[in-house]
């Protein structure tokens, strides 16, 4: 079983990114105009843009603070604060505890375990992954990003099994057909009810 964090072992990612723009008064409309083009390019386009940077380890995460900070105002027409704008931006995030207890349930039943996620410069809470994962890949650590086909390859190769093995679990389409591409099955997130009752149909949960 391999899985992503953010918007699958976390709350979701639409849910911190809004109580990051109130807290900082932060114009709504524009950081969407500008996270829709960069997300867009970062999936569907050619070369390299912030996010790919971030993902990938090639941008310090200080670096695209600074670019995204410039692109974005305040309600008010001011400036955004750079400094620390990323762990503004992901501090709401909390853990989900029933898909915490789903990986524990699936390790216990015999299931190896990976997390698989593309990093935007995030403090992890690795206190919480020990004795979880078999593998642990994040993006920036090893140069590569979903949905790139290597990052799936090097996760399997950690886990010592074939794609035709694995589930992976995310919150994003792009990845999953990334994932399904190589014969790895996809479990598209879009809640924890949902994706343990898929699991319990795998019979990687009792």
């Amino acid at each position: 079983m391999i899985t992503d964090w953010g918007g699958v072992l976390t709350s979701p990612l639409n849910d911190a990114v809004g109580a990051w723009l109130a807290a900082d008064g932060i114009d709504a409309d524009r950081y969407r105009t500008v996270m829709r083009a960069w997300v867009k390019q970062a999936y569907d386009g050619a070369g390299a843009n912030p996010i790919h940077g971030l993902e990938d380890g090639s941008l310090a995460p200080e670096e695209f603070e600074r670019l995204l900070a410039a692109e974005l105002l305040t309600v008010d027409g001011g400036p955004v604060a750079a400094a620390g704008l990323i762990s503004r931006m992901f501090g709401a995030f909390s853990p989900v505890e029933p898909m915490y207890e789903a990986l524990r349930a699936a390790r216990a039943a015999g299931a190896r375990t990976a997390l698989l996620s593309n990093s935007w410069g995030n403090d992890y809470p690795r206190d919480l992954f020990a004795g979880l994962f078999d593998a642990v890949v994040i993006s920036c650590e090893v140069g590569m990003r979903k949905p790139d086909e290597r990052i799936f390859r090097h996760a399997l190769d950690l886990l010592g099994l074939d794609a035709a093995e694995c589930v992976f679990i995310d919150d994003i389409e792009h990845n999953i057909r990334a994932a399904e591409s190589l014969g790895i099955r996809g479990i598209h997130h879009t809640s924890a009810d949902a994706t343990i009752a898929e699991l319990r149909e795998l019979g990687l949960l009792p």
